[in-house]
């Protein structure tokens, strides 16, 4: 077993295992920690937790220390700079011409550098920008272009269920999100329906995807012949999410009659196959 302390930096939602030294931390502190852009402050999600050595990435990085008043001013100053720059950055990628969209900045923790995030429809030469935020800010400048889902978590929305976007408030990193996943779930297909306010599929369509892919494995598919309690038939239509299929089946007075069926009430006779859906993105 090892002794971790979990964080989180202010622009993610993954929590990382941090080796808390002997210090003792509770959930909310501040910390200093070593990353690949300097130190920075972090926040400590979870306290100090004995977990299985599996669960840790070797060697497990040291804290430096718990973050003190100090920290958390420089921290704070360097949000509120960050808005000057970003109006800055505004105004001479318009003199310059360029076609960028700014999302966001972030000054890193001991201001050796000044990161820009920006969305663009293709590539932008962004060089003689840099050379004009460099000579401004005199620290280093990086700017990177971002994409819709990176837009829309860093900015935080509301999604069409009337709550705040998953990438914004939990899941610690994107996920492949297929339009076949709409469809085995028997959704629409209507953009409107099934796009984020990223324009692009709704990461929640990943969260019931396993129960949706085995049972539509396991149903019989529409068209297959069936044996049912109340004699051969042939499938109309399922119903994943209770597991029931609308079945036409001849009753003994030779009439026709649509029945709904457990999995477990059917036998296949003979199975219908079905084209195999895309998995379009």
């Amino acid at each position: 077993m090892a002794t971790v302390i979990g964080i989180k930096h202010s622009n993610s939602n993954k929590v990382y295992y941090f080796d808390p030294i002997g210090i003792e931390f509770e959930k909310g502190d501040g910390v200093i920690i070593e990353t690949a852009l300097g130190l920075d402050l972090a926040e400590v999600v979870m306290k100090n937790s004995q977990v299985d050595d599996s669960e840790v990435v070797q060697p497990l990085k040291p804290v430096i220390r718990k973050a003190n008043e100090e920290d958390f001013k420089k921290l704070e100053k360097n949000k509120q700079d960050k808005e000057e720059a970003l109006k800055i950055i505004r105004e001479k990628a318009a003199e310059l011409n360029i076609d960028m969209k700014l999302v966001d900045a972030e000054y890193t923790f001991e201001r050796t550098k000044l990161i820009f995030y920006f969305t663009a429809e293709g590539r932008v030469d962004f060089r003689e920008l840099v050379k004009v935020l460099a000579s401004i800010f005199k620290v280093r400048i990086e700017l990177r272009q971002i994409y819709e889902r990176d837009d829309a978590k860093m900015r935080g929305a509301l999604a069409p269920c009337g709550r705040e976007c998953c990438c914004s408030t939990h899941l610690p990193e994107f996920e492949k999100v297929s339009i076949k996943m709409a469809k085995i779930q028997g959704l629409s297909l209507n953009p409107q329906k099934i796009n984020g306010v990223c324009g692009r599929l709704m990461c929640c369509l990943k969260y019931e995807n396993d129960y949706y892919a085995e049972t539509f494995r396991l149903m019989p598919k529409v068209g297959s012949k069936v044996k049912t309690s109340d004699g051969e038939g042939v499938v109309e239509s399922n119903d994943l999410l209770s597991q029931t299929a609308k079945v036409k089946v001849m009753l003994k007075d030779g009439s026709f009659d649509a029945r709904t069926y457990h999995i477990s009430d059917m036998h296949i006779l003979e199975r219908q196959n079905e084209a195999e859906i895309d998995e379009e993105e």
